[in-house]
């Protein structure tokens, strides 16, 4: 993100510098890569410091901050926090509108536009919407026969257990079928 801090009235030192840099890396940092650039104005009107922060983002956003107290840091720091707040709301609009767009698709069979050829766009919506690991936890592998795996597969409600099976030291796993009864993965 390139940075632009203009002085009015006020010599830019480069602790002033430091200091605008530093508070503009936060909200660069919850923008990802969404922050083009931005501009900061230092307004010094007798005792009266003023910090106003423009930071242009994509889709032609505008954030803006306005601070004032009796010392550069006050300032920097309101002006600061109502960009971060702006950054929040927007952030929050675009990851919604994410989340819209793919509730809002449905399955189509390529080339359902009465050509029968998938067009570029919808190649890459199928790439994109390819599935997502939601939660990962740790699995405890503990060494048992398959006889004591379905044992307390009927003690627990589990829907599955991953176990190292002894006689042939590889993991397996024993899961409940639909139909009630349960099934053995082994690898070969």
């Amino acid at each position: 993100m390139r940075i632009d801090i203009t002085g009015r009235h006020v010599d830019v030192t480069p602790a002033l510098r430091q200091l605008v840099e530093r508070r503009l890396s936060r909200v660069e940092r919850l923008l990802n890569d969404s922050a083009v650039s931005a501009t900061a104005i230092l307004t010094l009107e007798k005792y009266r410091h003023r910090t106003e922060i423009l930071v242009h983002a994509r889709g032609d956003k505008t954030l803006r901050g306005l601070g004032e107290g009796n010392a550069w840091t006050l300032s920097v720091r309101q002006a600061t926090e109502k960009v971060e707040q702006q950054v929040k709301k927007v952030k929050g609009k675009w990851t919604e509108r994410k989340r819209s767009d793919t509730r809002r698709r449905t399955a189509r069979p390529p080339g359902s536009d009465g050509t029968g050829r998938a067009s570029r766009a919808e190649a890459i919506e199928r790439e994109t919407a390819s599935p997502r690991v939601i939660r990962a936890s740790r699995y405890a592998v503990k060494p048992m026969s398959v006889e004591d795996a379905a044992l307390r597969m009927e003690e627990t409600a589990e829907a599955f257990i991953v176990f190292r099976n002894p006689e042939s030291e590889s993991v397996s796993i024993v899961y409940r079928r639909k139909d009630g009864n349960l099934g053995l993965i082994e690898p070969d």
